[in-house]
């Protein structure tokens, strides 16, 4: 990288330190935080998905309570209408003078004996005629509502009272006018069924209405003719100031710094309105309840959460301090433990450090084992390499002559050196350690050296020596033998049977003179093959000449391999 890149590259390697820096945090920090991820969306999709759920309830019960105000509108003007009818029928009967009104008085009183009405006759003056509260004749006193009375002499047709207590009925009560005139010119009246307030309460019963809601019916001047709250006095103003204006629906008012919601009918041919009502307070308890228990089951879930991932965290917290320990340990080179843990994942690299100690103790082991095989070997390979040396100087003809020879063997030992070294813990294969030797006297044809035989392992030691004998074999047949010529062949076998390992090299097609000539040297190949296979492995040694060529067989007892090697299946 140039150093303008490395330039560029270092800013942003500060700011990730620092990032680091700041985001260092415990692990219990973000097991919280993680929790919280995970709570605290699914909390706020729940306060609005209940936010929803209660205004759509609101929207159901403002619209149940509006079906219900409207069905006390309909009870109360069915009750108005009935009254107007039977005002009507009674209209029609015989002629109303002062000398039939007793007859007309009995005839009232039997259609009126089933119902909660009673029947006056009223004339411009405000004089009751008579009464069916009570018995005919009986003295009466002027009507209790002259207003109502001349409101409906002016009118000329239908005409239904505010509420007003009654001096007959001693109660309150309201009226429903008739006008009407008789024919023979007697005079104008108002014939009059009139009702007791209380029995409207049928109307405005509480059955009809949600819990904690309240209705009452009040007359044109916003007084109560009923109402299901008992508190709430016949004749007296409603307390909430939304009457008599006009206004209709759902609404909200405010009395003595109470909060209301309102919901309001108005009935056009009474001219009467149905007032529904409840604290706000009362009305929105379900809806904060909800909320409450939501935010406490949140914050409850919260507190277990957190306390749990706390309880993870000090586990985890544990455990990793225990893994320090144990990598200290493992830095120091001491024994380490496999450790139970709660946690299988931290089980398992303490299972791992331990192990890791382990092989490190059996590493390090190895290695001052072959620390001490490497001295005592390197003694012994520079007594054999004086060896090498004395017998090349004595068998060379010239420096050149001396200088290659000795060169070859030191490469063959370097060979069998390089094969200890890379496999000195399960020992050298045969087989390899003869294809290595070999390898630089193969000519350019492969085929004419064959080797053959099962896997066998030898100790460092030994793999050494016969790499040295093999070495030499090949020399001498490279100069005297099987591959002095263009034709020659070497078939190296071996095999393990009985306690011996039988080594057997046979060289065919090789020149005659030359191996008669190479069987009288008494060189450096002959000591190694007589002398180190002899004294070093207890081998027995036979040479045999053939026709074509030399063979050699060695057979070497097999504990003479290496301790706890063998052959291999």
């Amino acid at each position: 990288m140039s150093d303008g890149q490395d330039k560029k590259s270092a800013p942003g390697a500060r700011w990730r330190t620092r990032l680091r820096s700041r985001l260092r945090r415990p692990l219990s920090f973000y097991l919280t935080v993680l929790l919280l991820i995970a709570i605290v969306p699914s909390f706020v999709f729940s306060m609005i998905i209940l936010k929803r759920s209660i205004d759509e309830q609101e929207r159901v019960v403002t619209a149940l309570l509006r079906a219900s105000t409207g069905s006390v509108t309909r009870v109360v003007e069915r009750e108005i209408d009935g009254m107007l009818t039977t005002l009507r029928v009674l209209s029609t009967a015989s002629t109303i003078d002062n000398n039939n009104l007793e007859q007309f008085y009995d005839r009232a009183r039997s259609s009126l004996a089933d119902t909660d009405s009673n029947l006056l006759v009223i004339d411009r003056a405000h004089n009751q005629l008579f009464n069916t509260r009570v018995p005919f004749g009986s003295r009466l006193a002027k009507a209790s509502d002259p207003t109502s009375i001349d409101q409906a002499f002016r009118n000329g047709g239908p005409f239904i009272s505010n509420v007003f207590f009654g001096q007959t009925a001693k109660r309150w009560v309201f009226n429903v006018y008739l006008p009407i005139t008789t024919p023979l010119g007697n005079g104008d009246y108002l014939l009059t069924l009139t009702q007791n307030a209380e029995n409207m309460l049928k109307a405005v019963n509480r059955d009809v209405l949600s819990p904690g809601w309240n209705a009452a019916l009040l007359d044109g001047a916003g007084n109560v003719i009923a109402s299901s709250d008992k508190a709430l006095a016949v004749g007296k103003p409603f307390f909430m100031e939304i009457v008599p204006a006009l206004r209709v629906g759902v609404g909200e008012a405010v009395h003595d710094g109470v909060e209301y919601r309102t919901v309001t009918e108005f009935s056009v041919l009474t001219g009467w309105k149905i007032v529904a009502w409840a604290k706000s307070s009362d009305v929105d308890a379900p809806a904060l309840w909800s909320y409450l228990w939501l935010s406490l089951g949140g914050l409850l879930f919260a507190g277990i959460a957190i306390a749990g991932s706390a309880a993870i965290a000090r586990l985890l917290a544990q455990g990793v301090k225990l893994l320090a320990r144990d990598a200290h340990l493992l830095g120091a080179g001491r024994p380490i433990a496999a450790r139970k843990h709660m946690i299988a994942e931290i089980e398992t690299v303490s299972t791992a450090l331990a192990e890791a100690a382990q092989a490190r103790r059996k590493a390090e082991n190895e290695i001052r084992f072959l620390m001490r095989e490497v001295a005592h070997r390197s003694k012994n390979q520079l007594t054999v390499i004086q060896s090498m040396l004395n017998q090349s100087l004595n068998a060379a003809e010239n420096r050149v002559d001396f200088a290659e020879t000795f060169r070859k063997r030191i490469s063959g030992l370097a060979r069998s050196t390089d094969l200890m070294i890379a496999n000195a813990a399960q020992g050298v294969d045969f087989h390899e350690l003869a294809q290595n030797q070999l390898q630089p006297f193969i000519p350019d044809d492969p085929l004419r050296v064959h080797l053959s035989g099962p896997p066998v392992r030898l100790d460092a030691q030994v793999s050494q020596t016969l790499g040295m004998a093999l070495h030499e074999l090949a020399t001498n047949a490279t100069k005297y033998g099987a591959l002095a010529n263009g034709s020659g062949t070497i078939d190296l076998q071996w095999s393990v049977s009985d306690g011996t390992f039988l080594l057997a090299w046979r060289e065919k097609g090789a020149d005659i003179d030359p191996i008669e000539t190479g069987s009288l040297r008494k060189g450096f190949g002959t000591m190694v093959l007589e002398r180190m296979l002899g004294m070093a492995l207890d081998a027995k040694l036979e040479r045999i000449m053939h026709s074509d060529g030399i063979e050699w067989r060695v057979k070497i007892p097999t504990e003479k391999l290496g301790a706890d090697l063998s052959v291999q299946p």
